[in-house]
């Protein structure tokens, strides 16, 4: 197969302000990453659900944070 251009190799851009940015989004970005990296999704759902959205993000940047930046 011919390309036109590289995959991106850098780290996933979550912009919280748009659509990507909802719990819902945040959580399916998540397993994701979760399966590709051979992790304990069901752990990581449990503990990023286990309070509020911003206890969400935080799981989220501690388990994920080498591989996407989130902005607000």
């Amino acid at each position: 197969m011919i390309v036109d251009k590289r995959p991106k190799k850098g780290k996933i851009e979550i912009d919280l302000q748009g659509p990507e940015g909802n719990a819902f989004s945040l959580l399916a970005i998540a397993k994701d990453l979760a399966n590709k990296l051979d992790m304990d999704w069901n752990m990581i759902h449990k503990e990023m659900t286990s309070s509020d959205y911003e206890w969400l993000l935080q799981v989220m940047d501690y388990h994920f944070g080498d591989f996407i930046i989130m902005y607000r």
